[in-house]
């Protein structure tokens, strides 16, 4: 029994040792697999032989004229192997912390030096192998900062300082066409997500390449078999300045009514480039957010601005003419059994109108009541008219996500005597607001439908590598009788009607005004219920089309107006995209008793005065220019000239002084110094964070205010 007792002992202890040890295994697997699978990756790479895929940089996006809208950047998390380079390491790093410590906090202020160094000190004590120093990713310079630091500064199997790279996809102009742009996803070798990114997804990822270790003399070399070949540039269409002007004055209106979201888009007539579009709805924190691209994808019922299709295609048809009318009485008529109304019913209709002032007023009866008596015994003649028109047609436009136009035909089903009477004034009927602008800039056009165009060529290293042309989509969508007519109407309509807003006192504006209830679900257009579609599209100037332009706003409940709602953004948007491009002769504010001297910015004196040669204005100076030698000093301007004083400033160990300097001069002087620059705001510096005559420390960090 004693030796039995003895014997299930041991066992016991056996069986608890080998289940410890099984214990134990399964937990270093797991910290290897998890919390140190980025450094045994490295490792591997360091001594595997095997091929090796080279992720190359991807395309930039850029506007109409070369600004870059969207580019990759490189970012970093930094880690520290505390077990890597022995002890020899370790003496070094303890030798060195305060030193480190310090450099960490210069580099991230939001940490102290004892932060840095109990941090340090922490991860040291667990001998972690993919210690985390700072908890955000970092930028390219603030990594080459960290990397200049004692110990981190060694090959990482020596110090064991390493890092994780992230390829950010960053937008300079923030929100500006975001949801044109696109995105992608973090993992950037999962693609893009939509707009511009996705479309090109495949030019924009560029080529990977293929590398192999090799050892030389017992070091182990990256030999590359095929070299990564970086994605090519995408130009788009968006010109900055009129993105930025559509989504001001879209969001303006959209905060002054309270609505829930709106779109403009602004297109050039002869080519049909797409030069802003903005889609912005309102987020449950109040504030308009780009989050869908319903400019092209919202299948909504037009409203009246459908109204101009519905006279053309009787116009061209010859049913009806210019002079003809229609009495439209107090503004209220039965068809077919069920109510139509004119908007200002309550104030007793419009009694007898003509063509042009059917248009002029939007009356919805005029319009029905035309087509129903030429269209009623036979509809899908008028839908005939339409589908001449490519109204009908998808747009097939270059990035993802566009809506297919729904217009029913008779022969679809579900078709009453009503359906005709109301599908001409823009109910019954869905299109993309992108696809009404097309329609009305083909009327811009002397007719000819473009298809608009996002991208209008791929580049790479500055050259072209293939563009878009213009492409047309239907030559003639009519007469050029009709066309005549209708644009005619449609400068009235702007003129003399309900879209006075949308006009201009500097140049014609021509186009259609549209105000249609939304449908809310099963609810149907019940009192309450409705939101309401106001728009406006149309085109400037109108005796010389440059521009066409749609806004469509949602909003809730009354009142709501496509004139003055949406009609009011248009013409804005039309101001001040046509004073952009108003280039005026000068010498006409010019008097004659004197010369205009601009005014000139503190800082390199003998470039100043090279553009004031240039530009025959004279400069009073008190320095000799040499060549070769800068010369810095300030400005004052007079009315015929401008005087520029050389100054000294400062010494070598000293922080100059650049309040008064424009930023390129101002960063340029700072860093000869060795400070490493921050700067916020536009204009000329006016605030700078180290006083003049302070003792530079180098790689100190100055901030810049310009204002």
């Amino acid at each position: 029994m004693a030796n039995r007792k003895n014997i299930m002992t041991r066992y016991f202890f056996v069986i608890l040792l080998l289940g410890m040890v099984g214990i134990a295994i399964v937990v270093k697997a797991g910290i290897i697999m998890f919390g140190e699978r980025q450094y045994w990756q490295d490792v591997a790479v360091r001594f595997v032989k095997e091929n090796i895929i080279i992720k190359p940089s991807r395309g930039n996006i850029l506007s109409a004229d070369g600004s870059m809208m969207a580019s990759s950047l490189p970012e970093y998390r930094i880690y520290m192997d505390f077990k890597a380079g022995g002890t020899g390491k370790d003496t070094l790093l303890m030798n060195h912390l305060n030193e480190i410590s310090a450099g960490l906090h210069n580099i991230f202020p939001d940490k102290s030096t004892a932060q840095f160094k109990a941090h340090l000190l922490k991860g040291r004590r667990n001998g972690a192998r993919n210690y985390l120093i700072y908890p955000d990713r970092i930028s390219y310079i603030q990594y080459k900062e960290v990397k200049r630091l004692p110990v981190f500064n060694l090959n990482k199997y020596k110090g064991g300082f390493h890092e994780q790279i992230y390829n950010r996809r960053k937008k300079p102009f923030g929100s500006l066409a975001a949801r044109t742009l696109g995105d992608i996803y973090a993992d950037t070798a999962r693609g893009a997500i939509n707009g511009i990114e996705l479309a090109f997804d495949s030019v924009l990822r560029g080529r990977d390449g293929i590398i192999h270790r090799q050892k030389v003399k017992n070091q182990y070399l990256d030999i590359t078999d095929i070299p990564p070949m970086d994605g090519c540039d995408v130009v788009s269409t968006i010109d900055v300045d009129m993105q930025d002007i559509c989504e001001k004055a879209l969001v303006d209106k959209l905060v002054q009514i309270n609505a829930g979201e709106g779109v403009a888009v602004l297109m050039e007539v002869a080519t049909g480039e797409v030069k802003a579009i903005v889609n912005m709805a309102k987020g449950k924190d109040g504030k308009y957010r780009e989050t869908k691209n319903g400019a092209i994808s919202d299948m909504i019922e037009p409203g009246s601005t459908f109204k101009t299709a519905s006279i053309m295609v009787a116009l061209e048809d010859g049913v009806i003419g210019p002079a003809d009318g229609v009495d439209t009485g107090n503004g209220v008529m039965m068809m077919h059994g069920r109510t139509m109304r004119d908007h200002n019913w309550r104030r007793g209709g419009n009694q007898y109108l003509t063509v042009p002032q059917i248009l002029m007023l939007s009356s919805n009866i005029g319009v029905s009541y035309l087509i129903d008596k030429h269209y009623g015994k036979n509809p899908d003649k008028f839908v005939e008219g339409l589908h001449r028109m490519s109204l009908n047609e998808p747009l097939r436009l270059q990035i993802p996500g566009e809506g297919k136009p729904n217009i029913r035909r008779p022969k679809d089903g579900r078709w009453s005597k009503t359906a005709l009477p109301w599908m001409s004034i823009g109910y019954e009927t869905q299109i993309p607001p992108i696809n009404t602008l097309a329609f009305y800039n083909a009327i811009a056009n002397k007719g000819k439908m473009v298809r608009p165009k996002f991208v209008k060529a791929i580049a790479r290293n500055g050259g072209i590598v293939k563009e878009f042309p213009t492409e047309v989509i239907n030559p003639s969508i009519c007469s050029e009788r009709t066309l005549h007519q209708i644009q005619a109407m449609l400068e009235q309509v702007v003129g003399k009607g309900l879209a006075k807003p949308a006009g201009s006192s500097q140049f014609p504006v021509a186009g259609k005004t549209g105000t249609a209830q939304i449908s809310q679900g099963a609810a149907g257009y019940k009192s309450g219920t409705v939101n309401y579609l106001v728009s406006f599209c149309g085109y400037f100037p109108a005796d010389d089309p440059k521009y066409s332009c749609i806004v469509a706003i949602q909003k809730p409940g009354l009142p709501a107006s496509g004139g003055l709602m949406a009609g009011s953004v248009f013409g804005r948007i039309a101001e001040r995209v046509y004073a952009k491009n108003l280039v005026l002769d000068i010498r006409n504010a010019m008097d004659t008793t004197g010369l205009i001297a601009p005014g000139v910015k503190a800082g390199e004196l003998t470039e100043a005065k090279r553009v004031l040669d240039d530009l025959d204005i004279t400069a009073r100076i008190d320095f000799k220019s040499k060549k070769d030698k800068e010369v810095w000093g300030s400005t004052h301007s007079y009315p015929d000239a401008v005087a520029l004083h050389a100054k000294e400033t400062c010494k070598n160990k000293e922080v100059p002084r650049v309040i008064g300097m424009g930023a390129k001069d101002a960063v340029y002087l700072l860093e000869s110094k060795g400070l490493k620059v921050r700067l916020s705001g536009t204009g000329s510096v006016c605030k700078q964070s180290i006083p003049q005559g302070s003792r530079i420390r180098t790689g100190q960090t100055i901030w810049i205010e310009l204002n």
